[in-house]
C-alpha cells in the first residue's frame, strides 16, 4: 500500500545556487533522498508561500536534488581548481612556510545579490505550483523553515497530517550572545511552535534532547515525543583517501561565526608560531563567514605572526573536505556550543585525530577525542604542539550512518517495512 507523505522542501530550494552545503543542508537532502527512494511512499515536496503550503512539481524537484548532490558531494580534482584553491594547495603540499596567507573572497553584499536571487526564483517556480495539496499521513520538516508560524502545522493537524519535525539545537534561545539579534525570538517561536503542535520531534543528539525537555519544562509545556537519532554521515566521509605528508597543518571545518571559538584559537596560534618559530604549523578554516567575525577577520588580516600559517577557503565540496581532513594532524573543534558537531563525527569516521572542546555535544558523539575546556589556552596549546612533533593516531570509532539512521526514524514515525 503507497502512503502520502509531504517533504519541505523550502531550505533546499533556497540553497538551488549553493556550491556547498551547511550542516543543515546536508540534512535536508539526505532526508529527501530518502524519502523519495521510497518505492512505497507516494512524496510531495511543498515549501511555503504567503503563511501556506504549496505543492512542488515531484520531477523537477527530483533532478534538482540530483543536481544538488552532484554538486555537493562532486570530485574536487574532476573540476578546474579557482586560483585560490591552487594557491592554498600549493601552501599545503610545500615543506616550507608560505610568505602569504590565502584568505577566500570575502562574501557578497546580501544587498546586492537578493533581487538577483528574488529573480532567478520567480522564474524557476512559475510553472511549477500545484495549488491543491493532495491527502496525506506525515509531513516531515527537517530544516527549521516555517516553523515560527503556527497555523501552518495547526492546518496541518486539522487535515489529519501529522507533523514530524527535527529540530537541530536550541543554541539562539540557550546562547542568544552567538547570534544574530532577533535570531533568539525567531527560533523560540520555532521552538514553542513545534512544541505544541508538531507529532512527533526528532533532535540529534541527548544533548539536545536534555536543551529542549527542559526549554519545554520553563514553558509550562508537556513535549510531544521526543527521539533523540545522531544523524548519518555522507559515503565520503566513510572511506579514507589517500593522505599526503606535507608540513604539518590542522583543518577546521565549520561557519566563522561567534560561537566557534575562532577567536580564541588564532590568538592560541599565534602563541604557538612565538613558542615553535619556523616549525610552527599551518591552521586552515573552512566555511563561509556567519555572525560576529570580526575579531577573526581582524587577525587574519593584520597579524603578522599568522602570514603564512592560517589560511581561509570556503564552498569546498565534500572530496576536498575529506582530502584535507585525511592529510592533517588533526581536525580541530574548539566551539563553545554545538547541537551536534558534524564535521567532529566526520573526522572521526576518516581515521582523523580529533582535538576538540569539552562540551556536552562532544562527550557525547566524539568521547575518543582529545578533549579540552574551550577555554584553557595552555591546555590547546599543549595539544597543539604536542600533535605537531608528535604525529597523534586516532582511536577506533564506529561512524553513524543514514542506513541506521532511518531505520530507526521509519521505526518511530510509523514508515518501517
Amino acid at each position: 500500500m503507497t502512503r502520502s507523505v509531504l517533504f519541505d522542501a523550502s531550505r533546499l530550494l533556497s540553497r538551488a545556487e549553493r556550491t556547498a552545503p551547511t550542516g543543515v543542508d546536508r540534512v535536508c537532502l539526505a532526508y529527501a533522498e530518502w524519502l523519495l527512494s521510497r518505492p512505497d511512499l507516494k512524496v510531495t515536496p511543498v515549501r511555503g508561500r504567503h503563511d501556506q503550503l504549496v505543492a512542488v512539481d515531484e520531477v523537477w524537484f527530483r533532478k534538482c536534488v540530483q543536481t544538488l548532490r552532484s554538486r555537493w558531494t562532486g570530485d574536487f580534482f574532476e573540476r578546474s581548481l579557482t586560483e585560490d584553491e591552487m594557491r592554498l594547495m600549493t601552501a599545503l603540499s610545500s615543506d616550507r612556510k608560505a610568505t602569504d596567507s590565502v584568505i577566500g573572497t570575502p562574501p557578497a553584499d546580501p544587498a546586492k545579490t537578493s533581487g538577483r536571487r528574488a529573480r532567478v526564483f520567480k522564474q524557476l517556480f512559475r510553472s511549477q505550483w500545484i495549488q491543491n495539496l493532495p491527502p496525506s499521513s506525515l509531513y516531515f520538516n527537517v530544516g527549521h523553515t516555517g516553523l515560527g508560524d503556527p497555523r501552518v502545522l495547526m492546518e496541518l493537524r486539522d487535515r489529519g497530517i501529522e507533523p514530524i519535525i527535527l529540530l537541530h539545537d536550541l543554541i539562539p534561545i540557550t546562547h542568544p550572545e552567538f547570534c544574530r539579534p532577533g535570531d533568539g525570538d525567531k527560533h523560540r517561536d520555532r521552538v514553542l511552535s513545534t512544541l505544541r503542535h508538531a507529532s512527533r520531534i526528532l533532535v540529534n543528539s541527548r544533548y539536545t534532547a536534555h536543551e529542549l525537555a527542559a526549554f519545554a519544562a520553563r514553558e509550562g509545556l508537556t513535549p510531544p515525543p521526543i527521539d533523540a537519532i545522531h544523524l548519518g554521515l555522507e559515503p565520503t566521509f566513510l572511506v579514507r583517501p589517500a593522505a599526503a605528508t606535507p608540513r604539518p597543518y590542522f583543518v577546521h571545518i565549520g561557519t566563522i561565526e561567534a560561537r566557534k571559538n575562532l577567536a580564541f584559537l588564532l590568538t592560541v596560534w599565534r602563541r604557538l608560531q612565538e613558542r615553535m618559530g619556523d616549525a610552527a604549523p599551518q591552521l586552515v578554516l573552512v566555511g563561509r563567514y556567519g555572525w560576529e567575525n570580526e575579531a577573526v577577520l581582524d587577525h587574519l588580516e593584520r597579524s603578522p605572526a599568522l602570514r603564512g600559517l592560517v589560511h581561509q577557503a570556503a564552498d569546498l565540496p565534500d572530496s576536498a573536505l575529506a582530502t584535507l581532513m585525511a592529510s592533517a594532524r588533526a581536525l580541530l573543534a574548539p566551539s563553545s556550543v554545538e547541537g551536534f558537531d558534524l564535521p567532529a563525527v566526520e573526522a572521526s569516521a576518516l581515521g582523523v585525530p580529533l582535538i576538540a572542546s569539552d562540551i556536552p555535544a562532544h562527550r557525547e558523539l566524539v568521547p575518543q577525542a582529545r578533549l579540552i575546556d574551550p577555554l584553557d589556552g595552555l591546555g590547546w596549546l599543549d595539544a597543539l604542539e604536542t600533535a605537531t612533533r608528535h604525529p597523534p593516531r586516532a582511536p577506533p570509532y564506529t561512524a553513524p550512518t543514514w542506513e541506521r539512521h532511518f531505520a530507526e526514524v521509519a521505526q518511530r514515525v510509523g514508515l518501517a517495512s
